[in-house]
């Protein structure tokens, strides 16, 4: 029988059009690929291979590797980061092969013994969802699914903060994690113009960092909901730890029930992302309705750099089925509008692109300093999905094809106008940079 690793190296590079900078091991022992490469892929059985056939894209590959079957020897970034070499495989519409090629590529996986059905997805693929799209309930179960995986898993990731969310590296790279998460905290109470004595609601506040720092530093009385029992609890906790408790309230509440407005200001950080785009103008309303007339709110989200029908894109994915079920990312022009459309004043927004690709590459630092801890807390399939999601994140943002960005908007006074200082430098210090 012919060696595996040369045929199915040849199917991969015939899928990419052309030669692909990697070797290939496969469960037979034999290799293929060039010997200067410095990253292998490894079949470790046939079933990575049927995992792939029956989903010929991302989700295919994330599969095999999620599962097990299939394993990266050597840097998974530089795996990734090379020049296009997965994109070039899971990107590609079998469509556009000609009977002939897919004939080739059948017959091959014959004699390789990889055809049969189609092999069982990981436990920790969500694929039926019960209820309608952002429905309360449906939302719950999602939001459950990541975050309520345990709290140490995210410590070991995130660091003392408990920040999920793109720090802010205004002391450049040089900084730590922890200075880049309490300087975004800074600058989005900053932008808010928090002073003592105001109300602010973090909508989706995590573990409680926002309101802890803002009750902390700016003298703020603060609520935080959250839809996810584990954050909830860890927050109330951090908040008693804190000594913030007397103007700190969290709540495991869903944004939409919230219903004690008026508030002074409104943060809401990495969260709208879960909003969906049918969903966002009604939550825009809901914010405004909650804001006091000259109230602000920093709306802090992940952006897709893309058309807006191809932000809508509803194909199966990695990112879907494994890490944000039913998370959009919509072009910022969709969030402006949104905003807009509630009456809001948009007065200033913020790419921090660069800044996300940098903390999460000291989360990815984090995960794989931790690999041991992490894999005994949650599982050597988590701790797979999340080296792949975080590597997979840092690239998508170093290279321009999602952004993050901080909106500032304004309910307008009685008279329309917003009574915001006229620059950034009025609200951000001297020379506008904090």
């Amino acid at each position: 029988m012919k060696p595996a690793a040369p045929q199915v190296l040849s199917v991969f590079e015939a899928v990419a059009g052309g030669s692909l900078p990697v070797r290939v091991r496969c469960w037979d022992g034999s290799t293929a690929g060039p010997s200067s490469a410095h990253v292998a892929v490894v079949f470790r059985n046939r079933r990575a291979l049927r995992r792939i056939l029956w989903s010929p894209n991302e989700l295919g590959l994330a599969r095999a590797y999620v599962s097990g079957d299939l394993g990266v020897e050597g840097d998974l970034f530089e795996l990734l980061d090379g020049p296009d070499v997965i994109e070039r495989v899971a990107r590609k519409d079998l469509r556009t092969f000609g009977r002939q090629e897919v004939a080739h590529f059948a017959s091959t996986f014959l004699r390789l013994g990889a055809i049969g059905p189609p092999p069982r997805p990981p436990a920790l693929e969500v694929a039926r969802r019960r209820g309608s799209r952002h429905s309360k309930k449906r939302d719950a179960a999602v939001v459950s699914h990541h975050y309520d995986i345990g709290n140490d898993f995210y410590r070991l990731i995130l660091g003392p903060s408990m920040v999920y969310s793109c720090g802010y590296w205004a002391r450049g790279e040089g900084g730590s994690l922890e200075d880049a998460q309490y300087d975004k905290l800074d600058l989005v109470c900053r932008k808010l113009g928090l002073r003592p004595g105001m109300r602010l609601l973090d909508v989706g506040c995590g573990w409680g960092s926002m309101p802890i720092h803002a009750a902390r530093h700016y003298g703020v009385s603060a609520v935080g909901v959250t839809i996810s029992r584990q954050q909830h609890d860890l927050a109330r906790a951090l908040v008693e730890e804190a000594g913030v408790a007397d103007r700190v309230e969290i709540r495991l509440q869903d944004y939409r029930d919230v219903r004690d407005g008026p508030y002074d200001a409104i943060s809401s950080i990495g969260m709208s992302e879960h909003v969906g785009d049918r969903q966002l103008n009604a939550y825009a309303a809901g914010m405004a309705a909650l804001l006091r007339p000259g109230g602000r709110l920093l709306n802090h989200a992940i952006s897709s750099i893309a058309p807006l029908v191809d932000a809508k894109h509803t194909a199966p994915t990695f990112t879907d089925r494994y890490i944000f079920p039913d998370g959009e990312l919509l072009p910022l022009s969709r969030v402006l509008d949104g905003l807009e459309h509630a009456g809001l004043e948009t007065r200033d927004c913020e790419a921090l692109r660069e800044h996300y690709a940098s903390t999460l590459r000291h989360w990815v630092a984090n995960l794989r300093r931790e690999w041991v801890e992490v894999v005994r807390l949650v599982g050597a399939s988590r701790a797979r999905t999340w080296l792949l999601y975080l590597t997979a994140s840092v690239l998508a943002f170093e290279r321009g094809r999602i952004g993050v960005n901080q909106v500032l908007a304004v309910r307008p006074g009685e008279r329309g106008a917003s009574g915001l200082p006229r620059t950034r430098g009025e609200w951000l210090g001297p020379d506008g940079s904090g």
